[in-house]
């Protein structure tokens, strides 16, 4: 009896040791090899079963079976994160769910360029498959969202800060345009606002100064230089007389800017209203950001294109209207 005993306990423990070491061989054991790289689709939502019938069927997954029941034991199943996943080689089911709950997925690389509107902000996004304009430019008037940001009620113009940014396909539209005003606010940095202190400028009225900035010249070096021109025309009680501002405040604008619309009393037209707009007409980068704060030390309060992509910068009218002249001739 008692051999029967101790026969039937090992006879156990080898089972118990043999079946041990088999979840562990499936656990452990990488997949096959692939030929090319692969990429799933995971949506919210989806239950574990077909999560593991998906991954089988796409060739990341051997074992379903044991990677679901591993899954369910230690409740990875419930912090497996939706998105897009590449596997570029095999993984084992325990390396295979460590990633799923991490989420490291696949991103959209998206670029935001400088000086772009929230309207052409919402298309980019919306080429890229991350939602419809509408579901983003309703954000734009939604005051729950602005005031969870600190925006003005007009809107997040100029607080979308241009960047590139790695996006999750399945991403809302209040997390991703969240990211880019997080952004805004961390390049902003605590020595910005001391210097929009010491000019005597609101953060609002600094984003919307450097939007101005933004649309004026796309040439780093010369921000400083378009900046001194706005802030001396202010300091001299001077209209800013800055076309694109004209052009943000017409709705449905064509493309040709004529008399007629600079005569147009709007809240942006800076030939008739005076001072700032009153708010962004574009989402200015870090060195419009700073031009704005840092205006170079010059007497300009003119300039005008030299159809090159640069200015000619004036200190007074009669100047001015040489250069006018001059570059005016020169392009037709």
């Amino acid at each position: 009896m008692k051999k029967i005993l101790i026969g039937s306990l090992v006879a156990l423990l080898l089972g118990v040791g043999a079946s041990g070491w088999y979840v562990h061989s499936a656990l452990t054991t990488a997949g096959l090899a692939h030929s090319q790289t692969i990429v799933v689709l995971i949506p919210p939502g989806l239950q574990l079963q077909t999560i593991a019938q998906g991954l089988v069927s796409e060739g990341v997954l051997t074992n379903g079976f044991v990677f679901s029941w591993w899954a369910r034991l230690t409740r990875a199943d419930r912090k497996i994160k939706s998105g897009e996943y590449e596997f570029t080689e095999p993984l084992s089911p325990l390396e295979l769910l460590h990633r799923l709950t991490l989420g490291e997925n696949r991103r959209l690389l998206v670029t935001i360029p400088e000086g772009k509107t929230v309207k052409e902000i919402a298309a980019i996004l919306t080429n890229k498959g991350l939602g419809t304009a509408e579901s983003f430019l309703c954000l734009n008037t939604d005051p729950a969202f602005l005031d969870r940001w600190g925006l003005p009620a007009q809107g997040m113009e100029g607080y979308l800060f241009p960047d590139t940014y790695y996006l999750s396909r399945f991403a809302m539209p209040e997390e991703i345009l969240g990211k880019m005003i997080e952004r805004f606010y961390h390049v902003f940095t605590p020595a910005m606002y001391r210097q929009a202190d010491f000019l005597n400028m609101t953060p609002h009225e600094v984003a919307t100064f450097a939007s101005l900035v933004e649309k004026e010249t796309g040439a780093d070096a010369e921000r400083p230089l378009v900046s001194a021109v706005f802030h001396n025309r202010l300091k001299n009680r001077m209209l800013l007389q800055c076309d694109p501002t004209v052009i943000y405040g017409i709705a449905n604008f064509d493309g040709n800017l004529t008399r007629t619309h600079l005569r147009t009393p709007t809240p942006y037209n800076t030939y008739v209203i005076p001072g700032l707009p009153p708010g962004p007409i574009a989402n200015p980068g870090l060195h419009s950001l700073l031009a704005t704060l840092n205006p170079a030390d010059r007497p300009y309060l003119y300039f005008v294109g030299k159809g090159n992509g640069t200015h000619e910068f004036s200190s007074d009218l009669a100047s001015h209207n040489r250069a006018v002249q001059q570059f005016q001739k020169r392009r037709s």
